[in-house]
């Protein structure tokens, strides 16, 4: 079975987020699984320095505004299609914002462009080859269901609901949008264009990244706006887990820290932690717990709760190791905390590859208190290395961590700590929970163990999205065999819009714009 992902950023070429790590991840998963996906993707420097063997394929005279080709190429396992446009993706810095931190003002065209390509690919551009089905990621590629209206099958996966490519209403002629989508019923989102919104309207099958938050956007309270619409294509919405590369984050066999170990190898966490201590100046004191963080440093994530709550563990003896960046206001909190607590608590800003390998092998426990997580990737690297997180019962994080409370523990099956709701005192509860087990070497160390077992690897996500693939292809069909209209042959359960009156549907207030 042939499938064209369509996505933005595929690690290791391009990644601001946790969507590269999937993009680049799923499609090898996918191979074992009998599903041939080719993935396309904009040629951003780091991308055309990444190819391997590339070939042109089309040329294209005016992709919004400018020259462009299509290329195919290896990178790595990896194969792809690649745009190179220059005046679209040869740019320096973040493939969204420009180096004053603002969005780029020509998004809209960039990644209308992205889906555009993928559209014309999915309906048979390259001779030789026609997909099964066309797999698009994020608002990015949001706009591919709305022009393959009539061909392949379409599948959107939401990897963060708060990012949804809103843009003004004025663009639709430059983005090739026909006047019959431009409605309630299409592309309009509130006077606006939403890529997201035209992905969850036309797609044939909506994923997220979680069974948990599936269900969460389907409220006023996590639907950013767009519950209504997933209410009315609830029957076609699912939720599949992500998971992590299982070579790259093994305790086992990773070069980034001081002593590989296995579960049954837990005391040579010992080694790790004293190997973090140094790296980031904290005191050596080998009988009190280091929690680690490893985060974008915001409110979403709950960083505010961590540097509320910070002082009083520190006090009680414990150590930090925090990486990340964001929020400036947090930033400040953390350093003066970490200035404050010299020894105690370590604050690097910005990322870096090594020592979050190192944070996650040496730290007792991981802190990921988010107010709202899709999925989530780092409680993933967490268990792999006995590390314990604490996290919120939201997203993600609910459906992969198993709380240690009196049934987790006396069933022998947990695997960290959760806590609702997200607030302080919650938080601090549940943090004293943890402190008070780890005391308890004995059942600290069978929760660890537990931990390392879980299976956080590809393989069952790759079979759940192998089912969903094959169920759509075969109750749409080809219609690019066909050329029957979309209208005619999409589920009976394709939304109705004027069933669902536009005070349900909700107003875009406070949802993203077109950050990833």
């Amino acid at each position: 079975m042939k499938v064209l992902a369509v996505t933005s950023e595929i690690y290791p070429l391009i990644k601001t987020g946790g969507l590269a790590d999937v993009a680049g991840a799923l499609p090898l998963a996918l191979a074992r699984q009998g599903v041939r996906v080719r993935s396309l993707v904009p040629g951003y420097p780091a991308v055309l320095g990444a190819l391997e063997k590339a070939r042109p394929l089309h040329e294209y005279e005016a992709l919004h505004g400018g020259k462009a080709r299509l290329l195919e190429a290896r990178a790595g396992k990896l194969e792809l299609f690649v745009i190179d446009a220059p005046h679209l993706y040869r740019r320096k810095g973040n493939p969204y914002v420009d180096e004053q931190g603002g969005d780029w003002k020509d998004n809209a065209l960039r990644f209308g462009a992205l889906a555009k390509v993928a559209a014309e690919i999915g309906s048979g551009l390259v001779p030789g080859y026609q997909p099964a089905l066309v797999h698009a990621h994020d608002w990015q590629a949001g706009l591919t269901p709305a022009y393959l209206r009539g061909g392949p099958p379409t599948v959107i996966t939401v990897h963060n609901l708060a990012f949804q490519g809103l843009f003004p209403s004025m663009l639709a002629e430059a983005l090739d949008l026909p006047p019959e989508i431009r409605t309630m019923e299409g592309v309009e989102f509130h006077g606006r264009i939403g890529f997201l919104k035209a992905g969850l309207f036309f797609a044939d099958a909506i994923t997220t990244v979680s069974p948990t938050y599936a269900a969460e956007i389907c409220t006023p309270e996590e639907g950013m706006g767009l519950d209504g619409l997933l209410r009315a294509r609830a029957r076609v919405l699912s939720g599949i887990c992500n998971g992590i590369d299982t070579n790259v984050w093994s305790p086992r066999k990773d070069p980034h820290i001081a002593a590989c170990f296995g579960v049954d190898e837990l005391d040579l966490k010992a080694a790790n932690k004293a190997a973090l201590r140094e790296k980031l100046g904290l005191e050596a004191r080998p009988d009190v717990p280091i929690f680690g963080v490893i985060s974008r440093l915001t409110e979403q994530k709950g960083i505010d709760l961590i540097a509320s709550v910070l002082p009083d563990l520190v006090e009680r003896g414990a150590q930090f190791a925090l990486l990340g960046a964001g929020d400036q206001r947090l930033e400040a909190r953390l350093r003066e905390a970490a200035s404050r607590y010299r020894g105690e608590v370590a604050l690097f800003t910005g990322y870096d590859e090594a020592l979050a390998h190192m944070i996650q092998a040496g730290s007792d426990a991981l802190l990921m208190p988010s107010r709202f997580e899709p999925c989530g990737l780092t409680q993933l690297a967490a268990l792999r290395y006995g590390t314990l997180p604490i996290v919120s019962r939201v997203g993600g994080l609910a459906d992969t961590v198993i709380d240690a409370n009196e049934a987790g523990l006396s069933a022998g099956v947990a695997t960290g700590f959760q806590f609702t709701p997200v607030r302080e005192a919650a938080f601090r509860r549940t943090l004293e929970r943890a402190l008070v087990l780890w005391q308890d070497k004995k059942s600290w160390r069978r929760l660890q163990q537990n931990a390392m077992r879980s299976r956080v690897g590809w393989g069952t996500a790759a079979k759940l999205y192998a089912s969903l693939f094959r169920a759509v292809v075969k109750r749409v069909g080809d219609r690019s065999v066909t050329g029957a209209r979309r209208e005619a042959s999409r589920d009976a359960s394709a939304p109705k819009m004027r069933a669902a009156p536009l005070r349900e549907i909700g107003k875009p207030s406070g949802s993203k714009i077109s950050k990833p």
